[in-house]
């Protein structure tokens, strides 16, 4: 798979921490099925990813957003990645929120 261009993802950091019910709850905001997730936590991979400034930009960024929401009630461990013109970094959870901001004011 190409590496996004613009994106956003969230990491789960320990694999342990993730229960069968935050397994079922992830499902609900990701639409990833129980199995993806599983596999994706265990390999180290983005439980979820967005691109940026896209056609479906709208109606997965909340997606992002209620993902990492539901990681912080849990208390589960995550990191954020960012790619900025196809080159990835980790980043601050506060900047993740801040560069969402940044898109919703350009779809207006």
């Amino acid at each position: 798979m190409p590496a996004p261009e613009n994106a956003l993802s969230l990491t789960v950091v320990d694999p342990s921490a993730i229960t069968v019910d935050a397994l079922k709850r992830l499902y609900r905001i990701t639409g990833r099925s129980s199995v993806e997730l599983r596999d994706a936590i265990l390999a180290g991979a983005p439980v979820y990813s967005v691109s940026l400034f896209g056609n479906d930009h709208i109606h997965v960024v909340p997606r992002l957003e209620r993902t990492a929401a539901l990681l912080d009630e849990l208390g589960v461990r995550y990191v954020v990645h960012g790619w900025v013109d196809g080159v990835v970094e980790e980043i601050p959870a506060e900047l993740m929120r801040q560069i969402i901001q940044g898109a919703d004011g350009q779809l207006g």
